[in-house]
């Protein structure tokens, strides 16, 4: 399931590809949102905003058309009326003179007036998106010490979506071995400095999986690694998918556990299940 990096990357590309020229055709798939294509038709982009994993399409006509790509949805980018080739069910099309933006297999789409977006059931509760809204170290700290979060694990709540917008499976087990965090301690459970920690590995890891298409490893041992001939998937992550292998920071074998029906990654001598001495 694409995460938090990967949606606004996707948005970056919708935004840039449609944003110059003002729209010849809107197309839904869905009969309910057929009667809003003419809305649309000769209308501009204003901009496209994310909001952890949902995409919000921003026009001057003072509609949004929200998306959520959930486990399968996918955005295309083609030359205008070229579709690609795939099996997946094309849900919206977005076309201008040059351009095309193809929304495939995704299973919620809405539109809304401007004015209903704050009340949408998912973004009305997630939290701060770190790639689209200005949040602080600061914020964060005081974030993890809310009444609502501070006594939850720290796998489940990195998960949580009203606690922070984006983050899902990858970066949990990253953010968590940079951080140097056992997934089984709590925000209670952690000093001050441990904290600090926390608030900035969420902010690196996840702003440079923004930045690098998926890349949460340190990028000169990553430089290293291609050197060598290894692929993505073999120098992409820290810890996440690496089951069985040498930390690379001080070899220990890497283990896989589930938390919250999901699984997850930790290095047992970088992340002890224990409170750092202040």
């Amino acid at each position: 399931m694409p995460e938090g990096p990967e949606i606004r990357r996707a948005a970056d590309e919708v935004e840039a590809a449609l944003i110059q020229y003002p729209l010849i055709e809107v197309s839904f798939a869905f009969e309910s949102l057929k009667d809003y294509e003419p809305f649309f038709q000769g209308v501009r982009i204003l901009k496209v905003d994310t909001k952890g994993k949902a995409m919000l399409i921003r026009f001057n006509n003072g509609y949004t058309i929200y998306s959520h790509n959930q486990l399968y949805g996918k955005w295309y980018v083609r030359k205008a009326y070229h579709y690609p080739k795939t099996n997946r069910q094309l849900r919206l099309a977005l076309h201008n003179e040059k351009k095309s933006a193809l929304l495939y297999s995704a299973s919620e789409i809405e539109v809304l007036q401007n004015e209903e977006v704050p009340l949408h059931p998912f973004i009305s509760r997630i939290g701060p998106d770190l790639l689209s809204e200005e949040v602080t170290l600061d914020e964060l700290h005081t974030r993890f010490e809310g009444r609502r979060f501070y006594r939850r694990k720290w796998s489940s709540l990195l998960l949580d979506q009203s606690f922070l917008a984006g983050i899902g499976n990858y970066l949990r087990s990253e953010i968590l071995f940079v951080a140097g965090i056992h997934p089984d301690l709590r925000p209670v459970d952690c000093t001050t400095q441990q904290l600090q920690k926390v608030a900035k590995a969420i902010v690196k890891v996840v702003r440079q999986s923004y930045e690098t298409g998926g890349i949460t490893n340190d990028l000169k041992l990553v430089n290293q690694l291609k050197e060598k001939g290894q692929r993505k998937s073999t120098y992409r992550h820290w810890v996440f998918n690496r089951e069985g292998q040498p930390c690379r920071i001080d070899g220990t074998e890497i283990i896989k556990t589930v938390a919250t029906s999901r699984r997850l990654y930790y290095c047992p001598m970088c992340q002890k299940n224990k409170r750092e001495v202040e």
